[in-house]
């Protein structure tokens, strides 16, 4: 199968129905104009696969989507937000009739002929003339090795596996990474297990008061620093700091939140420091974060010498018609929604053959921007006033 559209969406989560939200209102027909592709079974994007006791009123800073509000009903803050959220996104996808295509796995994105883009995946390769990658993060858990990894005899998950507290129940239990999700994870645990241990590799660094639009923008500005160095983003509390709750406050009054450094090693048993020092424990829990997954761009050689994909706004720098929404700065719910609506600005500059900045393709000859075509109109609901959803205690 070979499928010819103008641009392809990779990824149905926050970016990516925000990015296809903006197609449909500049005119491009689903099927036809552009595709979106999904790698999860469902609607939801990674929404789907939180733990069960992420209800929805534990979920931080949650937007609502372009053009829909994210309404509740009573009782929905004490449900999982992995039922709460796609459900939302089921009624967006069907609201504007997105058509989404799933479950379909992309093994790569290749140039093809005449300057398009060939997406090659496991139900057919589509041909694109732009393509807007918003993949997440969920499918590339982060797992670090350490010595003696393989020996450990008890049990080893990641957060992306983290079935909630009750199992860890009378259980030994070291919880790894100093991010919201791995604070949120041990005070759960510490209120079941027989013994938790934090272990983080960098001192946490705790925010008393509000987090407002200027620190905000502050911290926007710092990823996208990096971003636009060619340096794969930095994780959002290395840049915010940890929230201090009331949940946070009680736990760290009671010692669940003594931290102790990164261990050297892991032994059969637990993990021991090069001082000495050794803490038994039955599983090891790592929250150690996520990575971009962006693996299937591979073929394109978009990474800098940095390791990262430098882009301007959501423009790759070494190709413009490759777009990353949900990457970096756009990485929040609020930022996607923003960032989606720049692609698609600036996609149809590129395809209707607008001069835009950084045209060039590096390395390659330069991207051919093929026939004009001028997308027909298609009704789209009128975008209701867009507010922020609850903002609330933790972020997953």
């Amino acid at each position: 199968m070979n499928n010819s559209v103008d641009v392809v969406v990779i990824g149905a989560g926050q970016a990516g129905l925000s990015a296809s939200y903006h197609l449909r209102r500049a005119g491009y027909e689903p099927g036809t104009g552009f595709v979106v592709l999904d790698h999860a079974p469902a609607p939801g994007g990674a929404w789907q696969f939180r733990w069960p006791s992420l209800t929805y009123g534990k979920v931080h800073g949650m937007y609502d989507l372009p053009g829909m509000r994210l309404t509740t009903d009573e009782g929905d803050a004490e449900r999982p937000s992995s039922e709460v959220i796609p459900a939302y996104f089921t009624r967006y996808e069907h609201a504007f009739d997105l058509r989404v295509v799933r479950p379909v796995h992309v093994a790569a994105v290749r140039d093809g002929d005449d300057g398009r883009l060939l997406v090659e995946t496991s139900a057919g390769t589509w041909s694109a003339r732009a393509l807007i990658n918003a993949t997440g993060t969920w499918d590339r858990p982060f797992w670090p090795r350490y010595p003696g990894q393989d020996t450990f005899r008890g049990r080893q998950l990641h957060t992306a596996q983290y079935p909630g507290p009750g199992a860890f129940a009378g259980r030994r239990v070291i919880v790894v990474g100093g991010g919201a999700s791995g604070v949120q994870h041990l005070l759960e645990i510490a209120e079941v297990a027989a013994e938790t241990t934090w272990v983080t590799r960098r001192p946490p660094v705790f925010r008393d008061g509000p987090f407002g639009e200027v620190q905000g923008r502050e911290a926007v500005a710092m990823v996208e620093q990096r971003v636009r160095q060619g340096l794969p983003p930095r994780s959002v509390v290395s840049v915010t700091g940890l929230p201090m709750t009331e949940a946070m406050r009680r736990a760290k009054e009671k010692g669940v939140l003594d931290r102790l450094p990164m261990f050297d090693r892991i032994t059969p048993d637990g993990v021991a420091w090069a001082d000495g020092r050794q803490v038994a424990a039955d599983t090891i829990l790592w929250a150690t974060g996520f990575r971009a997954a962006i693996d299937h761009l591979a073929p394109l050689r978009l990474r800098e010498p940095g390791g990262g994909i430098a882009v301007e706004g959501t423009r790759a720098v070494r190709d413009p018609r490759v777009h990353l929404v949900g990457y970096g700065p756009s990485a929040s719910t609020v930022g996607a929604n923003r960032a989606g609506r720049a692609a698609v600005r600036d996609i149809q500059a590129l395809l209707n053959g607008a001069s835009t900045s950084g045209r060039i393709r590096v390395p390659g000859p330069a991207a051919a921007p093929g026939p004009v075509t001028t997308p027909g109109s298609v009704p789209v609901p009128a975008p209701e006033a867009t507010g922020r959803g609850p903002a609330l205690a933790s972020s997953p």
